[in-house]
């Protein structure tokens, strides 16, 4: 099997290719330019690098969420626009599962965590052997203290990783003390290699007509218009 893997749901841009003998190449963007400017290079040269075509590919996989609104947007319509080009299915990786994924085994609960503003964290938990999360608690926004009560109740030792990890670290150790591990800055990412390794696994691929971004919660467009509609409603 060969598979493009593509991120753009937080800070980072990755691009991974993964074959039969492994991962053949992975790169990630941490720069002042936007996704939509990284990722199109980030493939062309992920191709030219491994010789490989998008016809090569098996499939096609991309982070359809929960994760930055726009950054989900960008990655699943670009990969949209290559599946239907190349006439490849593709496969949807959950992003907290990917991060969980490249954190490698820790012996206690994985914690994924993205900034959701405003005092919340989109959050799950996993526990990792051999690589392969095993999911404790569904993917939910949740106000960081009551997310610390859920993985409270089922571990007694916690990894933090992901872009609310920083912006939250100190209330975590407030709150958790010792049992608060976090993930160093070359491990708190979402590895584009952990995606590709996830698709590789999916036993299922859909149809780039239903491939859909995955949101926790409406973007503020959708909300503001709501509270629009109810306003004149009234």
């Amino acid at each position: 099997m060969k598979l493009l893997a593509v991120d753009t749901s937080g800070p980072v841009c990755g691009v991974a290719v993964l074959t039969e003998q492994g991962l053949v190449y992975e790169c990630s963007a941490v720069n002042r330019m936007t996704h939509s400017v990284n990722l199109m290079p980030m493939v062309d040269a992920a191709m030219a690098a491994t010789g490989f075509t998008l016809q090569d590919m098996d499939r096609l996989a991309v982070v359809t969420g929960p994760g930055s609104f726009t950054g989900v947007r960008i990655g699943v319509s670009t990969v949209k626009g290559l599946a239907h080009g190349a006439g490849k299915h593709c496969v949807a990786v959950d992003a907290l599962e990917a991060m969980a994924a490249g954190a490698g085994d820790f012996g206690g609960v994985v914690c994924p965590i993205q900034d959701a503003r405003a005092g919340q964290v989109y959050g799950a938990a996993f526990v990792v052997e051999n690589g392969r999360p095993e999911r404790l608690l569904p993917d939910a926004p949740m106000k960081l203290e009551d997310y610390v009560q859920a993985i409270a109740a089922i571990g007694d030792r916690f990894l933090f990783l992901g872009d609310g990890m920083p912006v939250h670290q100190a209330r975590l150790t407030e709150l958790l003390g010792d049992a608060a591990v976090f993930a160093p800055a070359h491990m708190a990412f979402l590895r584009p290699g952990a995606v590709a390794y996830l698709a590789s696994q999916a036993e299922e691929t859909v149809d780039y007509l239903t491939l859909m971004p995955m949101y926790l919660r409406a973007p503020n467009a959708e909300r503001n218009r709501r509270l629009m509609e109810a306003k004149h409603a009234e």
